[in-house]
């Protein structure tokens, strides 16, 4: 067998009686056995399991055959499809113990890979989301055969879903009524991407191929969203250009901290899952970016104006840079229809923007950012050259906060406090706030 055979698939060693001790940061279980740390998708801790273990390169994995004693947090999943399907890994695990693993696996984490020792920074009490299902207004589906799907658990294998009780009540049983629209152009599509707000929903198709979409599809499309009272539909080709709107698919929101300016969220663009847990998100990064009146604010990755017209009314200006178009456009949208003065966007790459305005000498009292899952690597070196004495960092990954806090460290800025956010209930994910000072 080759080596990159043995690298890409797992290799079964045998059967084994194990008991499970933690939760990794990927949500997994985790058992020792013989000195190897066993990664157990679906164990939970206290479970005695039998589990067929194998490796992948140096990574020992266990597939979870039956669970002889469960262990206290373990209970019976309220989802049919669980077993199955990958979108909700911690349904069978009650939500105050999510809430402690996730606590957990953000402190061992920093400790780990940021250096930075439990007790040093301030770590209160976990924001809990209003609801524990139903609370999600997007979906990103790939299509099969069996119609709209998602990926099965610990795998990319299809687990088709018809109806999903993580979702807002008026997108639950929208895979099911869209399943019939779109088959006969199921092999156009890679993906569909759903997004709901009260009873507005809205959806984009993603396209397998570039160029401009063939007249029947959106004919097709058109009946759908006629049939299905949606609010209006986006295709975009591969090429992410040409995109056909039909309708108006561009959905409307407020939460308490905009005061009074429009959001604006569409369904081919990015948008917090949580509506409700958002707001509380929004509320948890503007405590500790804490701005006053005079002070001139950074951000970085600011979307559709999620923190930026927040921040706005609180300071004296803001400067948000913004590498989407689309993002961008909405956000501009928003600042003219709430009449906002004391905002300006910039469209362009974090990395670019930020050379650019050192160069400048620009200088920011404050700087809030909401990177993607990868982070910020780099962006240490310039905070002090910005005269930046605060940063609030707003992280969907505690692994990548991690590494950026390393380097934040060895520049000067300080860990002050953490602040979890538990956005996703029923998945080992969250969303972190971390305030950093200047030394």
């Amino acid at each position: 067998m080759s080596n990159v055979l043995k690298k890409s698939c797992p290799i079964p060693i045998s059967n084994e009686v194990l008991t499970i001790e933690r939760l990794s940061s990927l949500g997994e279980g985790v058992a020792n056995h013989r000195q190897h740390a066993v990664f157990v998708e679906g164990g939970l801790p206290g479970d005695k399991v039998v589990a067929q273990l194998s490796l992948r390169g140096k990574i020992w994995r266990g597939l979870l055959l039956e669970v002889l004693s469960p262990g206290p947090a373990r209970r019976t999943s309220p989802c049919p499809l669980s077993e199955s399907c990958g979108g909700c890994d911690w349904l069978h695990l009650n939500e105050e113990a999510q809430r402690d693993a996730k606590r957990l696996i953000s402190e061992s984490t920093l400790q780990h890979i940021g250096g930075i020792a439990p007790g040093s920074y301030q770590f209160p009490a976990v924001i809990l989301s209003p609801q524990s299902l139903a609370y999600r207004r997007r979906a990103a589906f790939h299509w099969t055969p069996q119609g709209l799907a998602f990926y099965a658990r610990g795998s990319h294998a299809d687990a088709a879903v018809d109806r999903c009780i993580a979702l807002l009540p008026r997108l639950q049983s929208l895979p099911e009524q869209l399943n019939p629209w779109l088959s006969p152009i199921g092999r156009e599509l890679k993906t569909v991407h759903l997004l709901g707000e009260g009873e507005q929903a809205s959806v984009a198709l993603f396209l397998k191929k570039e160029g401009k979409p063939k007249q029947a599809l959106i004919r097709q499309l058109e009946s759908l969203c006629a049939a299905l009272k949606l609010q209006g539909a986006v295709i975009v080709p591969s090429t992410g250009k040409g995109r056909v709107i039909l309708r108006n698919p561009i959905i409307e929101t407020h939460h308490p901290f905009l005061n009074g300016v429009p959001l604006y969220l569409r369904p081919d663009a990015f948008a917090q899952a949580n509506a409700e847990g958002n707001s509380l998100l929004v509320s948890a990064a503007l405590k500790s970016l804490a701005p006053t009146q005079d002070d001139r604010v950074l951000e970085l990755h600011s979307g559709n104006g999620n923190f930026t017209f927040p921040i706005a009314s609180a300071c004296k200006e803001v400067l948000g840079i913004e590498s989407s178009p689309l993002s961008l456009d909405l956000a501009n949208r928003s600042a003219r229809q709430g009449k906002v003065e004391n905002v300006r966007f910039v469209l362009g790459e974090v990395e670019s923007v930020l050379k650019g305005l050192v160069a400048e000498r620009a200088r920011f009292d404050l700087l809030l950012l909401d990177p993607p899952r990868a982070g910020t690597p780099g962006l240490a070196s310039s905070l002090s050259r910005l005269s930046v004495t605060r940063l609030v960092y707003v992280s969907c990954d505690i692994a990548s906060l991690a590494r950026d806090a390393r380097s934040f460290s060895a520049s000067g800025y300080r860990l002050e406090k953490i602040q979890l956010v538990d956005m996703f209930p029923q998945t080992h994910h969250s969303e972190v706030v971390a305030s950093f000072t200047q030394n």
